[in-house]
């Protein structure tokens, strides 16, 4: 198997068998990475690249948009509000060529990031703990 091949199934793998949190945190790095390169190649003037990237950003944050159940958490609609105004941005970015709207988005995404993942790692400290407290 190839390592390209090999790397396709190991990704494929973790996504299969990772909780929500873990999906959305997986969904949270993607968004910042993908905002940071996007952000490097539109200084270098690399269009492909910048376009895949943002293209890739803007999917993510509809997704994350979409992942919100308002009806269970109605408080959630700013975030999906800020989700939308992200993608806004990033259209505009990529229009007007103007890196700072991809690192202020970039700026927004990376303690959200921090956030959800704090939040997943208490949840799963929970679950865990909840899992050994029956077991005893």
């Amino acid at each position: 198997m190839s390592y390209t091949a090999a790397r396709a199934r190991y990704a494929s793998d973790s996504t299969d068998t990772a909780s929500p949190a873990r999906l959305l945190t997986m969904l949270y790095d993607r968004l910042v990475s993908d905002l940071a390169s996007a952000e490097a190649a539109m200084h270098r003037g690399d269009i492909a690249v910048t376009g895949e990237r943002i293209g890739r950003a803007q999917e993510i944050l509809l997704e994350l948009a979409a992942s919100l159940d308002l009806d269970t958490w109605p408080e959630g609609e700013p975030l999906r509000r800020l989700y939308f105004w992200m993608v806004s941005e990033l259209w505009t970015a990529r229009l007007r060529k103007q890196p700072h709207k991809i690192a202020e988005c970039r700026q927004l995404a990376e303690p959200l990031r921090d956030a959800w993942r704090i939040a997943a790692i208490e949840t799963s400290q929970r679950e865990v703990a909840a899992v050994l407290a029956g077991g005893t």
